[in-house]
């Protein structure tokens, strides 16, 4: 067994990452909600990259790649960010027992496949989950905080090297993170304006000739390949839609639900700024994200409907949700 956590702070998330960087950070005394580290690192994104394969389909991205949160938070509030990958699970697992040892929470990146306490329904191969471990029981099973849940759980040692463990894309390799030397307090307001700065940069894509996967560049490629899956048999036109509904409101990219936190974090920074621009702007994210579920729902009606709707009018709707993302960018630039 390991001491007991009585500081230790389990927030339900939206978000798997955002939500153990808050989770870990309030823990060790520097309460930070999930949007406002979502936010500080200018993780909400678009990437479509077809030739990156989850499940036999393209991976299609809403955030910055796994760590970018972690990352960026902590190099920007002077945070000391320990971080460790194994070329064995024997030694990953003593590390894991070592750090917890010493009372410290700990960050790990995880297959949900392999995660028993997911729901049958809920587990698929998907390399990217973070979760954060506290302790071990009398059972010996690890004690763990998952903000995807509303409570702690547990898990057996066996279960969980197997999910730090996993094969595929975007292998965590055992990949543990823990922090030190956390701030009790810091001024957030230069933070703000600069995670605001360079998520609006980037909403545009790249500015490379010929590099169109990211940004709006990246949401009008993907509006071109829905209206080419005419030519695609049923079956695969129908699993690439249910693809885009699944990286879109299942698994950890979350794109409407990126949305809305980034409008979540502009509420909340508006209010700790006093700046009226960043209200307004959180107001355009909220509609961008209600338009995100509008075509994960026509997407659905597409394959399920007995009169499905046309893949002009699914393409149509992403190139509403690229223009409305333009809109936000210029007013998220203009912010002083």
């Amino acid at each position: 067994m390991t001491p007991v956590l009585n500081n230790l702070v389990h927030n339900q998330s939206s978000h798997c990452e955002s939500g153990v960087v808050s989770n870990m950070l309030s823990t060790n005394g520097l309460n930070i909600s999930e949007p406002m580290a979502f936010g500080i690192s200018s993780a909400m994104s678009f990437a479509y990259l077809p030739f990156v394969k989850v499940a036999g389909m393209p991976l299609i991205a809403y955030r910055m790649p796994p760590k970018t949160i972690i990352n960026t938070v902590t190099k920007k509030l002077g945070i000391t960010l320990h971080r460790e990958k194994f070329s064995s699970a024997e030694k990953g697992m003593a590390k894991l027992d070592e750090v917890l040892a010493k009372g410290k929470v700990v960050g790990l990146q995880t297959s949900v496949y392999w995660l028993p306490y997911f729901p049958d329904e809920m587990r698929f191969h998907f390399n990217a989950h973070n979760l954060m471990v506290y302790g071990i029981d009398a059972n010996d099973h690890y004690q763990i905080s998952d903000p995807v849940f509303e409570h702690t759980v547990t898990c057996p040692k066996r279960d969980l090297e197997k999910a730090r463990f996993s094969k595929g894309a975007l292998a965590p390799k055992g990949l543990m993170y823990w922090v030190d030397n956390v701030p009790k307090e810091v001024d957030l307001t230069p933070h703000i304006y600069s995670g605001i700065k360079k998520t609006a940069k980037m909403m545009a894509g790249l500015p490379v000739p010929g590099i169109n996967l990211f940004g709006t560049q990246g949401m009008e490629k993907l509006a071109k390949d829905i209206e080419r899956l005419d030519r695609k048999p049923k079956k695969y036109r129908h699993l690439f839609l249910a693809h885009i509904v699944r990286m879109q409101e299942e698994i950890g990219t979350g794109g409407a639900g990126f949305r809305f936190m980034f409008a979540s974090f502009l509420d909340e920074a508006a209010n700790y700024t006093n700046n009226q621009a960043m209200f307004e702007a959180s107001q355009m994210a909220t509609e961008i994200g209600d338009n995100w579920r509008n075509l994960a729902s026509l997407a659905v009606n597409h394959c399920r409907s007995k009169t499905p709707v046309p893949l002009s009018d699914i393409a149509a709707q992403l190139r509403d949700c690229a223009k409305q993302e333009t809109e936000l960018r210029a007013r998220l630039l203009a912010i002083k």
